[in-house]
């Protein structure tokens, strides 16, 4: 993750997740639900083929942590990192420290799928505490991965960094407090934001330390350029919540149509014909299955 596409990889994965639970979320407050997922059905109930039971997010994780962890091992093509401490030194150093970081951070989150594919297709009944918990152990030891990352590296690179924390932090936190208090909206809306903020942020690092637009590199030892970095982090706090509120606008038009259109095509409810037409007020009074309003 070395390289802008390797920041760039993660950033998409972050920002996927965030709109796809800008989505939930915002469903879940239009229909006014308890629970932002709610459980499965029983597994009697449920399709008998595989790809009707397998677990999307699970699957979306684990594919995409193995993508990462191959990548860090073997991108660029003809490099190889698996090699984790140089054996023919006489003071065994430890090699490629920061890749080890990235595989270590994706191993946990291919941890979190790895659980939940198991809790939603091996377990008698689906553990949605047991979900949570791994996901937040994922976050927590990104936070954690993230603050060892920052050693031995510019003023410029630990303050992008320690920005990203910031969300980072908040989103694990939430994740812990869900485990024990669940099916809280608020902490719904919260933790979508700073997963919105983290990687529209993570966006925004790869364009600073990799590629910036005006094409001369940002300097640690400029006071504006350092400056820039929290007012342009304080307008990600703004575009995520931005994001937020047009997803929840575009998620109640869509609502809205749709209660809409099924009121419309409800065939439990049929008008009485205003015309005098005997025959056609007994055929209705024959039908069982209509109601006159």
């Amino acid at each position: 993750m070395g390289t802008i596409e390797g920041h760039l990889l993660v950033a998409a994965f972050f920002l996927f997740y965030a709109l796809y639970y800008s989505v939930l979320v915002s469903l879940a407050l239009l229909r006014g639900q308890r629970v932002l997922k709610p459980p499965l059905p029983p597994r009697e109930k449920q399709g008998h083929r595989l790809w009707q039971r397998v677990p999307l997010e699970g699957m979306v994780k684990v594919v995409f942590t193995l993508t990462g962890i191959l990548t860090e091992f073997f991108y660029p093509p003809g490099i190889n990192r698996m090699k984790m401490v140089d054996w023919e030194d006489p003071q065994r150093p430890f090699m490629f420290t920061d890749a080890w970081h990235h595989i270590t951070m994706y191993l946990f989150f291919m941890l979190s799928g790895v659980v939940d594919l198991v809790s939603q297709l091996c377990l008698a009944q689906q553990s949605r505490k047991l979900e949570q918990a791994a996901e937040a152990v994922a976050f927590y030891v990104l936070v954690l991965l993230m603050i060892a990352h920052l050693e031995n590296k510019s003023t410029l690179e630990i303050r992008v960094h320690v920005l990203f924390l910031v969300p980072t932090f908040l989103v694990a936190l939430v994740l812990n407090i869900e485990v024990w208090v669940p099916d809280q909206p608020p902490l719904w809306v919260l933790k979508t934001w700073m997963g919105m903020v983290l990687s529209t942020w993570m966006l925004q690092l790869s364009v600073v330390m990799y590629s910036p637009p005006s094409g001369q590199p940002w300097k640690a030892d400029n006071p504006k350029d350092m400056t820039f970095l929290s007012i342009f982090f304080c307008w990600h706090l703004g575009l995520g919540a931005a994001l937020l509120a047009a997803i929840y606008g575009l998620c109640s038009l869509w609502h809205h149509h749709c209660s809409s259109w099924t009121a419309t095509l409800d065939p439990s409810y049929q008008p009485c014909p205003t015309e005098s037409n005997g025959g056609e007020l007994d055929k209705l009074r024959a039908e069982d299955s209509g109601v006159c309003l």
